[in-house]
């Protein structure tokens, strides 16, 4: 039965909007979150990072006039396979899939696109995006190192980047904020340092966890949740004027061309 007032969980998945709704904002950018479906310890869903890349496109498209895509939810989590629930995708079939929802756009009229990464087992996003020059889509892939760095700062994240892996800090603060009804109670018990992984390609995570947490959820708010992803929103912008320039000064804005035919949008651009 359905609470009055309370979102079913995971309600923030998929983007809302009808053809017209794209037809009138007329997008040059589009966003795919892309998540994985994986074991993230005691007190967080198989699916939380796609709940954290739908909720930085979210973001994004709060302020930004872009195409919301909705999520690759199945990605490469090979390194958690010893736990229950895990599925993975290989590598070149994620390959695969990206591409081709960049030509399918590609089609359509939208030339550029952006993968918001909510895995870092995803490694073969980064080959994606360089693989993409030269053929009429330019790709971006985000947030990067730099962008969550920046994040953390303001959010005032308290455990190292390297000690806070999987299911910690930052994840979990994230859903504290986002869909705290996914958060198991138990989450300021899960805390679990592993700093030294050096062969966890090899090995695998469970190799240094038993409960598959790596990182101090402990620590976890929904206010650094907040703050973690409005720092991320903010950091997009340079991104955004990266893949949609700015027309030079005094020229006419009305009458340059968009890819497919559609008609570009100058500087007043609002928010899809």
């Amino acid at each position: 039965m359905r609470v009055p007032g309370k979102r079913p969980p995971g309600s923030g998945l998929l983007p809302q909007g009808t053809t017209e709704d794209v037809r009138s904002g007329r997008p040059e950018v589009a966003v795919l979150p892309v998540g994985s479906f994986e074991q993230h310890g005691p007190h967080l869903p198989l699916i939380t990072d796609t709940v954290v890349a739908c909720a930085v496109a979210r973001e994004i498209t709060a302020v930004h006039p872009v195409h919301r895509l909705p999520p690759v939810t199945i990605s490469c989590s090979h390194e958690h396979a010893a736990w229950p629930g895990t599925v993975s995708i290989s590598a070149a079939t994620l390959h695969a899939v990206v591409r081709d929802i960049a030509t399918s756009l590609r089609e359509s009229g939208i030339r550029n696109l952006v993968l918001v990464n909510g895995h870092g087992g995803n490694y073969v996003l980064r080959n994606v995006v360089q693989e993409a020059a030269g053929t009429g889509t330019r790709m971006a892939l985000f947030p990067g190192p730099a962008d969550w760095e920046s994040a953390r700062r303001r959010a005032g994240v308290l455990t190292p980047a390297v000690a806070d892996m999987h299911a910690g800090e930052v994840e979990t603060s994230i859903l504290l904020h986002d869909s705290p009804e996914l958060v198991g109670p138990d989450f300021a018990a899960a805390d679990c340092r592993a700093d030294d992984r050096e062969h966890l390609l090899t090995l695998g995570l469970r190799a240094y966890t038993e409960s598959g947490v790596v990182g101090c959820p402990s620590r976890a708010t929904a206010a650094k949740g907040k703050e973690l992803l409005a720092g991320l929103a903010d950091s997009f912008a340079a991104y955004f004027s990266l893949l949609v320039p700015e027309p030079a000064a005094g020229a006419h804005q009305d009458t340059a061309a968009a890819p497919g035919g559609a008609r570009r949008p100058g500087s007043g651009r609002r928010p899809a």
